[in-house]
């Protein structure tokens, strides 16, 4: 059985951005900090880890879509212990909106062939939909898994997962193979260890392209449905304070519940 996450490299969480006057971010500007691994994938990579170390997964495959220096986030993977590591780069691919990013990367699953398990973060700090792992589940025909806080069973054939929601938690069982997002609270992230970081760099990460791929639909730029073309900043709140004044507390409280009975907050 393996395992593939998915992960994606996006800016530091420190990163700080500049807007024009016209509305267009300088993306390719971080404010000198280093892209980094998506922080939700972290916990995602973890628990691919956990999955060939503890449920008997044959591998743990990194793979991300993007540009050469997402190599970058994938050796992160590698040096984490994933055992191998993927990227998917093709200019066909630039500009891809959720929907074409799940179709490349449902196509690259389907290449490597023999996989049970999709692992996915929650989310990514850059667009922030939590969009492209149940797209990536219905391109694959596999179950989606969402907030996934624990992994309790795998056996014949099945998997059974407990779901974090927001009125309590829920325990579902589905056949394999499927796609599974995960949320912080379902594991601890392990730091890469000094052995891990020099075989990282050492090692050969493949890149496919558009070519080594059978992808199921358009993708890139032209076909993508959302522009991020435009961006601002939302108008700052207005308000105002009024200082209640009085002789005493009894005072300043009677008018203050005068007031809120006026403005119909009581």
């Amino acid at each position: 059985m393996k395992v593939v996450v998915c992960t994606k490299q996006t800016p530091s969480t420190t990163a700080v951005f500049t807007v024009d006057a016209n509305g267009h971010v300088s993306w390719d500007d971080p404010g000198g900090k280093p892209n980094i691994v998506n922080p939700w994938d972290e916990y995602a990579i973890e628990e691919a880890i956990r999955l060939k170390e503890n449920h008997g997964a044959t591998d743990a495959i990194a793979l991300t879509v993007g540009s050469e220096e997402s190599k970058d986030a994938l050796k992160t993977c590698l040096a984490m212990g994933c055992t191998e590591a993927i990227l998917v780069s093709d200019s066909a691919f630039d500009g891809s909106d959720t929907v074409g990013t799940a179709r490349v990367l449902a196509a690259a699953i389907n290449k490597i062939g023999d996989v049970q398990i999709a692992v996915f973060g929650n989310r990514a700090i850059d667009g922030d939909t939590g969009l492209t792992p149940v797209q990536v589940a219905r391109k694959l025909g596999w179950t989606p898994l969402t907030y996934v806080s624990a992994i309790k069973e795998i056996s014949n054939g099945q998997i059974t997962v407990e779901r974090l929601l927001d009125d309590g938690k829920e325990t579902v069982t589905a056949p394999l193979p499927v796609v599974i997002s995960v949320v912080k609270e379902i594991n601890e992230p392990r730091y890469p260890s000094f052995m891990g970081i020099r075989k990282a760099n050492r090692a050969t990460i493949p890149v496919w392209t558009a070519a080594d791929l059978e992808v199921d639909g358009a993708t890139g730029a032209e076909a993508a449905k959302v522009n991020w073309g435009h961006v601002y900043a939302p108008p700052p709140r207005e308000g105002s304070v009024e200082i209640i004044e009085g002789e005493t507390i009894e005072e300043k409280v009677r008018k203050l519940v005068d007031k809120l009975f006026e403005e119909k907050v009581i």
